[in-house]
């Protein structure tokens, strides 16, 4: 059934871009990371660096970019998955926004943005209630009411979850915006399976070297010899999942941050979710199924991989324009 609030939106890019493989390369790539550095320079040169409180004594590192002068409010950025608060997605999206007179706060997550020595207990998906408080400590420290929060992949499934949270957690944000957020991580793994095999591949290196890093930084808590031995993404998932993450098996702790079966249902606040039909790690057909709820808006576009939407060789994404679109809005009203 096709919800009432959704689209399919006229984003095409040129013929030379429309492989879901080019715009998802291309997006992670040092050209473009040479682009987005430059375009955001007035925000990179304003970032401080904040450790924030996670609560039960984690500490999350975040950069902060206030304005100098009156600002238009507050947006919180949240990375996906082995990216980090640096990844090009992040600093593109959050130097658009700083130019456009917001205060922008990039978090990493747990172990990630070289992050690995400031917590002894690893990352997994299901910590929701340290970036919560994390952020209920942002809101506090920054004085910042009625501000918005966006997210990429895993970054944008967090953020619909703080979303979930934010009546009884006393969040004060005005609008969300997912872009290709991870709704059930159990057909996410299936898709990656049964598609192109080089992003698995790529998402277990990267997994790799984390584990590495913070195997070196607590040699007495993690041995990962084992896992390093294992064939592929599932596998090393249920691994961690049953031996690190305390959970009974891998189906559990794809439960506990999935936000499939309704559960966006209870959604109060503004939400718009980006995602593309050749998205080659969330399948498309997770969000035809979502809840219909009028604070949700489904925007589906035909091209655009896995977060890029890049619209041309100078490297400026649809999903800029989507995030920058929706907090200028949302301010307005």
């Amino acid at each position: 059934m096709k919800r009432s609030n959704s689209s399919a939106e006229p984003f095409v890019p040129p013929f030379g871009l429309r492989s879901t493989h080019t715009q998802s390369l291309i997006n992670s790539s040092a050209y473009r990371r040479r682009i987005v550095g430059k375009r955001s320079k007035s925000m990179l040169e304003a970032e401080q660096d904040w450790l924030v409180d996670g609560g039960d004594g984690v500490r999350l590192l975040g950069h902060y970019s206030p304005q100098k002068g009156d600002s238009k409010g507050l947006v919180v950025l949240f990375h996906g998955w082995e990216g980090s608060a640096r990844s090009n997605y992040i600093v593109g999206a959050g130097g658009m926004l700083f130019d456009r007179g917001f205060d922008v706060f990039r978090l990493n997550f747990r172990d990630h943005g070289e992050t690995h020595h400031i917590n002894s207990g690893i990352f997994h998906s299901c910590r929701l209630d340290e970036v919560v408080h994390a952020v209920k400590d942002i809101q506090q420290r920054t004085g910042a009411q009625n501000w918005a929060l966006s997210g990429y992949s895993l970054g944008g499934n967090f953020a619909l979850r703080v979303a979930l949270a934010a009546p009884s957690e006393g969040l004060s944000i005005r609008q969300v915006i997912a872009v290709c957020p991870v709704i059930s991580p159990s057909n996410a793994m299936d898709s990656m399976e049964s598609g192109f095999r080089g992003y698995e591949n790529y998402f277990i290196r990267k997994w790799a070297k984390s584990l590495k890093l913070k195997e070196r930084q607590f040699p007495d808590a993690y041995e990962y010899d084992e896992w390093h031995r294992l064939g592929g993404l599932r596998e090393r998932t249920g691994f961690m999942a049953t031996r690190y993450y305390e959970f009974e098996s891998l189906e559990k702790y794809f439960d506990g941050y999935s936000v499939a079966d309704n559960r966006l249902a209870a959604l109060q606040v503004p939400t718009t979710i980006l995602t593309s039909e050749d998205d080659m790690v969330v399948p498309v057909g997770d969000f035809r199924d979502l809840p219909d709820n009028d604070n949700i808006e489904l925007l589906i576009t035909r091209y655009g991989g896995h977060c890029a939407f890049l619209k041309n060789w100078q490297m400026d994404s649809y999903a800029d324009d989507v995030i920058v679109g929706r907090v200028v809005n949302s301010k307005n009203t």
